[in-house]
């Protein structure tokens, strides 16, 4: 089976930053929304995106410490959203759609990572709740608002090596790992940008070729990337007791970030959702999971999964292939639409 999961050259690689790969691109007149855009990597790619002339809509649960963060950067605004509550995804999207503003870059940064067991909502394991179906509950209530052309990013992580998708057990109720529940939404984040792309992607495939029912021309189609951002030592982190992450050598004793152990910088971080946001590089492309500012390539597929307890036993680089299956992309597109009873797509 082919699969477009190849790398393409881009001239970047893992120590390029954001300001970097958007060098003589000009967003000026573009509008990004990009979640949790005021912390950790989410604050560099709001810089980095307003200093290429886009105006940058930061969704924030935190409002008030948002605005503070983003109070220097030109063209940034802030609204309230938690993604882990859809009546105030709601209400977000319908203050949004209501300033008649168009979108042309939506990036789903926010993110929560190895909490303790929460639930939210009907019940929701909070993980998923949060970095999943909130993001997709997002992404189809702004869809009108989506412009010709767009780009929609997802920010995976290396984690979804953790764990497919539980079709058996998806909340977690049969006891719970916040490193197996942290996989679990990673991969989802893939599987969304997935079938995102194949739902709103259609392009003409060939000048002489009899379009499908639903095709656009490829240059008005919505394109949908997902992507992992590196090893950053963040906010994200914040679930992780300090003891934790000195014996996964993350850190020492005293909190100092350990060298050597292939960390980014939060600039470096931020650099592969921006590329997957602007690259020209990824014209008429879409559905397919980055890193190092490069498409992936397919991760070996062993059976061997990171054990839970070792973020360490994961593959330095790849995607899984249950993490990119278009069927599997599918099911959890129906599944989320009926959790969140939103479904731009009918």
């Amino acid at each position: 089976m082919t699969t477009p999961q190849h790398k393409i050259g881009s001239g970047f690689g893992a120590g390029s930053t954001a300001r970097e790969v958007l060098e003589g691109i000009d967003l000026s007149g573009k509008l990004a929304v990009v979640t949790g855009g005021y912390s950790g990597l989410g604050l560099e790619t709001t810089r980095a995106l307003a200093a290429a002339g886009a105006r940058v809509v930061v969704p924030a649960r935190r409002p008030g410490v948002a605005k503070e963060a983003v109070g220097g950067i030109d063209g940034a605004d802030v609204d309230e959203l938690d993604l882990a509550d859809l009546e105030s995804v709601r209400g977000f999207a319908e203050r949004f759609l209501a300033s008649g503003c168009g979108i042309d870059i939506l990036i789903g940064n926010a993110a929560i990572m190895a909490c303790p067991e929460t639930r939210v909502g009907p019940g929701w394991e909070a993980q998923l709740a949060t970095n999943h179906l909130g993001h997709f509950a997002l992404v189809n209530r702004l869809w009108p608002a989506v412009r010709p052309g767009a780009r929609v990013v997802s920010v995976s992580s290396r984690g979804h090596h953790f764990s497919p998708i539980r079709w058996d057990d998806l909340q977690f109720e049969r006891g719970y790992d916040k490193w197996e529940a942290y996989g679990q939404a990673k991969t989802a984040n893939v599987l969304f940008a997935v079938h995102l792309d194949a739902l709103a992607g259609h392009a003409v495939p060939a000048k002489d070729a009899v379009p499908a029912k639903d095709a656009v021309p490829a240059k008005d189609a919505v394109r949908a990337f997902s992507l992992h951002p590196g090893s950053i030592l963040t906010p994200l982190q914040r679930h992780i007791p300090k003891e934790e992450q000195v014996a996964r050598g993350w850190i020492d004793d005293e909190g100092n970030e350990i060298g050597g152990q292939g960390f980014k910088t939060p600039e470096q971080g931020a650099a592969t959702a921006v590329w997957a946001a602007t690259s020209p590089l990824l014209d008429g492309m879409g559905g397919v999971y980055c890193e190092d500012c490069d498409i992936a390539e397919p991760a070996p597929d062993d059976g061997r999964r990171g054990r839970s307890d070792d973020a360490h036993d994961l593959p330095r680089a790849g995607v899984r292939s249950y993490a990119t299956d278009p069927a599997e992309a599918r099911r959890l597109w129906e599944v989320s639409a009926e959790l969140t009873g939103v479904n731009a797509f009918g």
